[in-house]
């Protein structure tokens, strides 16, 4: 049996003066990226430097829409109406898009960051919402989405590309959700322990929960941070790791159906 899985990171959250990540080194070990749209993080011209840099390496580019919470990181949860969440999905998608074609590229897949990711997951008029932003976009468009979520069942439901995310560097709740950053168990520290984690998700649709449990996954896309010290060694690793287990790492669009 062939296996295929797409490796994703966040890059292009750079801000100004700051920088943020090592993106230029990330980039040449994933298959898929996704570009902040200065909501969360980024701005025009990192928007511009990310998908010029994409289109070079061979890269394919998503929008990675967030909360309008620069100071935060787009990680705190924000209390907004389900129109808002429609048009500032909306909003970000279509200025990434402005982007990309004017590099000759398009635009493979919408991912959410942050608190707009996580809350997405589970909240039904915040999924729903989103959901009708991809549709009114683009129903092509892949969402990208955490795997088991109620957001990617309510997308497949609609008939829409779902391709759904693992974490090679987080720890899982036993009901399939991440592990609050604050909280013990939240990252995999070392390569050594994710790639047999990610392998195991890949060939037998699990994952150990940061409470012993077995819990049922589906990794079409994996996830690798690029915002920390060991992003260079960790994203490098599992792509090795993958590769000689017999794993063909593309770009999500080659391969979902």
């Amino acid at each position: 049996m062939e296996y295929y899985v797409d490796l994703n990171s966040d890059i292009g959250e750079s801000f100004g003066s700051y920088k943020m990540g090592m993106d230029e080194e990330v980039i040449k070990y994933v298959t898929s990226i996704n570009c902040a749209c200065g909501f969360h993080a980024g701005d025009p011209l990192i928007m511009d430097k990310t998908v010029k840099m994409a289109g070079e390496m061979g890269v394919r580019v998503g929008a990675h829409p967030g909360y309008p919470d620069l100071i935060g990181f787009g990680r705190r949860k924000i209390d907004v109406s389900p129109e808002e969440a429609r048009t500032y999905m909306l909003y970000q998608v279509g200025a990434l898009s402005a982007f990309l074609k004017s590099h000759g590229q398009r635009l493979q897949h919408m991912k959410l960051h942050g608190a707009f990711y996580n809350t997405a997951c589970n909240d039904e008029k915040l999924a729903n919402a989103i959901l009708d932003a991809v549709e009114d976009y683009d129903r092509d468009l892949i969402l990208m989405v955490l795997s088991g979520s109620l957001i990617a069942k309510e997308g497949k439901k609609r008939g829409l590309r779902v391709a759904q995310e693992v974490f090679a560097d987080r720890g899982y709740n036993e009901d399939g959700t991440l592990v609050n950053r604050k909280l013990p168990g939240a990252f995999v520290k070392h390569p050594k322990d994710a790639i047999p984690r990610v392998i195991k998700m890949i060939k037998e649709n699990k994952v150990t929960s940061a409470n012993g449990k077995e819990i049922e996954i589906v990794a079409d896309s994996i996830c690798v941070h690029g915002d920390n010290p060991q992003a260079i060694e960790f994203v490098k690793s599992i792509r090795k790791g993958l590769e000689d287990e017999g794993i063909k790492v593309a770009s999500v669009d080659s391969f979902l159906k």
